[in-house]
């Protein structure tokens, strides 16, 4: 070991390339206490300080070098700049002339050529099938305890279950994975028929696992056949067998026939149900039908899904409902905007509360405190309905009780 006494000195030099200060650090060690002093002393270059190469005109340097010599600092330097062209910032520079305009199709064709012609590069050992050319990797050998973690890990459940699983069928190992929650190791329809204790479907065996079920065609949906202009005239003539009116999907329904019908609607008194779906109702034609529905006596459901209106016109639909107390369900969702903001969602809010006789509301509400408020104004109207209807029930059961008692008498 080295005396204590002894003085043991360590220098570093840290140079970056905005840096001017060589620093040199000194260490002194004694057997009782350390001192660091740090000397700064300033960096050179070729023999010069950096502060004089400040005020050194860089122009007046390139105005001394010759044209090649500019080129070779160029060459040295890659100017990362967008706005210079790349035949610019590349260094690589073409000496031959152009020998002729630019053909792209050429060019592609001349180099597709040129990698068809070139040789290939002489393989140092030739292709045999069956050989392994070269040294052929090895794995390394695996430690024993990952080895024994991937070994498969034997349960005994005993004889008895040994025995019930061997002579088990199909279709009871199909219901013993439904009940321990393999769903994944089985299809559609063993999974049902395990719900619903039946017997498994015929080819749907244990070999039918993880195969997905063939989906179902079903036919496509006639087309509305309904005359609109005969319907029309149903109900300005007031015919009491039209109580519902079904217009759905019927494209080629224009606004002087909607008008038709917004004008004779109030005045019939024994239409019950109004469907209007998917039928290009816009915001034209939804005013009118708004202003026949504050008339309407007898309307009770009234249906306008998947239309072109937009919603200020919907708060007006639903603020209509008011005046026409015998309207139970309506619905308007799907419409050209998607999302109705939360401004007209508070004011249909603030209008379903005021109404005492819609039941259903048939609209697409965002936000969780105009849906918790709708449905919780829909159930009570549902739940005052129901104890009115009791009370009506109740009372014609005691009147005509007392009636009964009174004839006997």
């Amino acid at each position: 070991m080295e005396d204590n006494n002894n003085i043991i000195e360590e220098q570093e030099e840290t140079t970056t390339s905005t840096s001017k200060w060589r620093k040199t650090r000194t260490t002194v060690k004694t057997s009782s206490t350390t001192k660091t002093t740090t000397l700064t002393t300033p960096a050179k270059l070729y023999g010069k300080d950096l502060s004089e190469y400040d005020e050194v005109d860089v122009d007046a340097l390139l105005a001394q070098l010759s044209p090649e010599e500019i080129n070779i600092l160029a060459k040295e330097v890659d100017p990362d700049d967008n706005f210079l062209p790349p035949d610019q910032r590349c260094s690589y520079e073409c000496a031959k002339d152009p020998t002729g305009p630019l053909n792209r199709k050429k060019l592609i064709e001349h180099i597709n050529k040129q990698a068809l012609e070139a040789p290939d590069e002489p393989e140092f050992e030739p292709y045999v099938k069956g050989t392994v050319r070269g040294k052929k990797w090895v794995p390394p050998p695996r430690d024993d305890s990952e080895v024994a973690a991937e070994e498969q890990i034997a349960i005994d459940l005993g004889e008895e279950y040994e025995h019930a699983l061997s002579d088990a069928t199909q279709e009871e190992i199909i219901d013993l994975a439904a009940i321990l929650g393999f769903h994944s190791m089985m299809n559609q329809d063993q999974y049902h028929a395990s719900l619903l204790n039946k017997g498994q479907p015929v080819g749907m065996g244990w070999d039918g696992i993880t195969k997905s079920t063939q989906p179902k065609l079903f036919p496509m949906d006639p087309p509305n056949n309904t005359d609109v202009e005969e319907s029309i005239k149903r109900v300005k003539d007031n015919d009491a067998k039209l109580i519902e009116l079904n217009l759905n999907n019927i494209k080629n329904i224009s606004d002087e026939k909607f008008e038709q019908l917004f004008q004779v609607l109030p005045d019939n008194e024994n239409l019950e149900v109004l469907s209007l779906t998917n039928v290009g109702l816009t915001d034209k034609t939804a005013l009118l039908l708004a202003e026949a529905i504050e008339k309407s006596k007898t309307l009770r459901v009234l249906n306008v899904e998947t239309n072109f209106i937009s919603p200020p016109v919907i708060v007006t639909l639903v603020k209509a409902l008011l005046k026409c107390r015998t309207i139970e369900e309506f619905r308007a969702s799907n419409q050209r905007s998607s999302v109705l903001g939360n401004k007209i969602e508070m004011e249909i809010t603030e209008l379903v509360e005021k109404n005492p006789s819609l039941l259903r509301l048939g609209l697409h509400l965002e936000f969780n405190d105009a849906r918790h408020r709708v449905a919780a104004h829909l159930q009570r109207n549902i739940d005052r309905i129901r104890k009115d209807l009791e009370l009506r029930l109740q009372f014609r059961f005691f009147n005509n009780l007392h009636r009964k008692s009174a004839r006997i008498q």
